[in-house]
């Protein structure tokens, strides 16, 4: 049972000793913050993620919100917002453009939050919808083209963007103080304060927790909401890294965030789980995925290998699961 709790913290130490033997130069510190660079984006992902999952729910559309978050940072910086009535165009400054798309991230949650919860989608439904909506949205934006050069103007007053993609704080890359400040507020908002407790009883049982006094359909939505916000958050590190804003940005990003959350230990069927194992999740599969790049294997391994991972974290955690109600029968028994 102690060997199956730590299994995904024993998987990162395997992988970090087999590429450090295996790899020169893999544990140097330059290497090490490339990685954790790499790895910021999908933990981020995979912390909004992970509030959704521990409700029984799934978001399919935290890709395409990556996308579409970015494309509208890239329109709002190049473009602006034009005011046909007054024959003006309004440039706002680089904390109104993040405020924005971070808002419009949160909006696509609760419209998913709204969906399942009012109308009585499937969260698979639902957010698969949403996800070619917003995919489509971030296509219509530019035609299908690139907001390239996002550095902005200093006429305009608004430049400064490439800072939360490329900058640093005492040395520390800006994505990765991000990362540790959004998973230390997760954490917290998770283990200590009555909203993450809710969380964990909706998805432990959503009828009790209903009879007990829990808006159930609220705390769903706020779950969506906080995935939404996540993802917008990790299209904007995506888009100031590269300077740049494509619209088919982030797909496929929906695995990775389920597979980190996943392979940290949050079940899939609700109730169980921690911010502090989808951080290690997303820490396994960012490794494994550039200790495979810089070991030279093919994409297409990669990806075979990447799909056995997921595939064994699903099947050890029914087992663990399994172990836990076979000790708590023969507890009950005497």
């Amino acid at each position: 049972m102690l060997l199956m709790s730590f299994r995904t913290f024993i998987a990162l130490i395997v992988v970090f000793v087999f590429f450090g033997v295996t790899t020169p130069n893999f544990l140097d510190v330059p290497t090490l913050i490339i990685v954790a660079k790499h790895v910021a984006v999908n933990a981020i992902l995979a912390i909004g993620m992970t509030f959704v999952i521990l409700t029984a729910g799934i978001d399919l559309s935290v890709g395409s919100i990556v996308g579409i978050s970015g494309m509208i940072a890239g329109a709002l910086l190049t473009r602006g917002i034009p005011l046909d009535v007054l024959d003006v165009t309004i440039f706002p400054n680089v904390i109104e453009t993040i405020a924005i798309s971070l808002g419009v991230g949160a909006g696509v949650g609760l419209i998913n939050g709204l969906l399942i919860t009012g109308l009585n989608v499937a969260p698979f439904i639902a957010t698969l919808g949403t996800l070619y909506v917003a995919r489509g949205a971030a296509l219509l934006i530019s035609d299908g083209a690139t907001f390239s050069n996002l550095v902005g103007d200093p006429n305009l007053g608004n430049t400064g963007f490439p800072f939360l993609g490329s900058g640093t704080l005492l040395g520390v890359p800006v994505s990765i103080v991000a990362l540790v400040i959004f998973a230390a507020v997760a954490a917290y908002v998770a283990g200590r304060t009555p909203f993450g407790r809710q969380v964990y009883a909706v998805g432990g049982n959503e009828r009790a927790a209903a009879l007990s006094g829990v808006r159930v359909n609220r705390i769903k939505v706020c779950a969506y909401m906080i995935s939404g916000f996540c993802a917008a958050f990790a299209g904007l590190v995506i888009a100031s890294e590269l300077v740049a804003a494509h619209p088919a940005s982030g797909e496929t990003f929906e695995l990775n965030a389920i597979a980190a959350a996943v392979l940290g230990g949050t079940s899939l069927s609700g109730g169980r789980g921690t911010i502090a194992g989808t951080l290690i999740g997303a820490f396994v599969i960012g490794v494994l995925s550039d200790g495979l790049v810089m070991l030279g294997v093919s994409s297409f391994w990669q990806m075979v290998i990447k799909g056995i991972v997921i595939i064994a974290a699903v099947v050890l955690d029914q087992m663990q699961r399994r172990m836990y109600r076979r000790f708590a029968l023969e507890a009950q028994l005497g």
